[in-house]
């Protein structure tokens, strides 16, 4: 029985592989062009964190600890042979995830994960997200910000924000960024033990990166899956820090590839 509610995401047949999205800052949309690609041969289950879109933020619930052992009551109520694909914070979650186990975690995707630490003290391996000026942060995020999807998508959204944002879309940007700094703040989207018990993880794994990704760049991400018995590592062209936004096509087939 879960003990927390959660807005859940599900899209395909119930009796097709698993897929558990694990969202970075902003929930996974429905309207998203990648997840009716992933439907059509997969079933798609895309929670809301605690505190994020819709999900209610339970008392005492603040760290990654918590995030954790919530996705690990998720997996309880999943069929087997499911496959997590984490998708920047997402990615630095499925990645715990993982290192802790979990019988019906069967193979690992991570998209741009952040959540390591690997240069020295001074060394700036993440973009900050709270201190970066939101035009920056959106320059960054993407292969081409001028092609960005219209909408609550990746980072850099408060360059976006249009008089044809809802009230309700106002309060969820507010709400996930809000949530962001209680995870993630100090240490900044990382956790300096982390990438000691990266060995640990034991499934199949897929590293997925932007090409063009500046908030974590594809070198962070050779030694991310470096850290990872057996990972594969690839790059997708013509893509920031969302592969799965900005080249979906490409995006969905690889995942296709690793899953069969």
């Amino acid at each position: 029985m879960m003990k927390h509610e959660l807005e859940i995401l599900r899209a395909g047949d119930e009796t097709a592989d698993t897929l558990l999205l694990i969202h970075g800052i902003n929930p996974i949309s429905p309207k998203a062009a990648f997840v009716a690609d992933l439907a059509r041969s997969h079933y798609v289950v895309a929670p809301s964190h605690p505190g994020f879109g819709a999900s209610p933020l339970p008392p005492d619930f603040d760290t990654m600890y918590d995030m954790v052992n919530l996705y690990l009551d998720v997996l309880d109520h999943l069929p087997d042979a499911t496959t997590v694909v984490g998708f920047g914070f997402g990615g630095w979650i499925a990645a715990e995830l993982a290192v802790a186990g979990h019988p019906k975690l069967q193979r690992l995707v991570l998209v741009d994960p952040v959540g390591i630490k690997i240069g020295g003290r001074e060394d700036r391996d993440i973009v900050h997200m709270f201190n970066t000026n939101p035009v920056e942060l959106n320059h960054r995020s993407w292969h081409d910000p001028a092609a960005r999807p219209a909408g609550i998508y990746g980072l850099g959204w408060q360059a976006v924000i249009s008089d044809d944002m809802t009230d309700a879309e106002m309060i969820s940007l507010a709400r996930n960024w809000d949530s962001l700094c209680l995870f993630a703040w100090r240490p900044h989207m990382f956790n300096p033990q982390l990438k000691n018990w990266l060995h640990r993880i034991s499934v199949p794994t897929l590293v997925l990166w932007g090409e063009s990704d500046r908030i974590v760049t594809p070198d962070y991400g050779r030694h991310y899956a470096s850290l990872i018995p057996g990972a594969a590592f690839e790059t997708i062209p013509r893509a920031g820090h969302h592969p799965e936004l900005e080249q979906p096509a490409a995006f969905v087939a690889a995942i296709d590839r690793f899953v069969s």
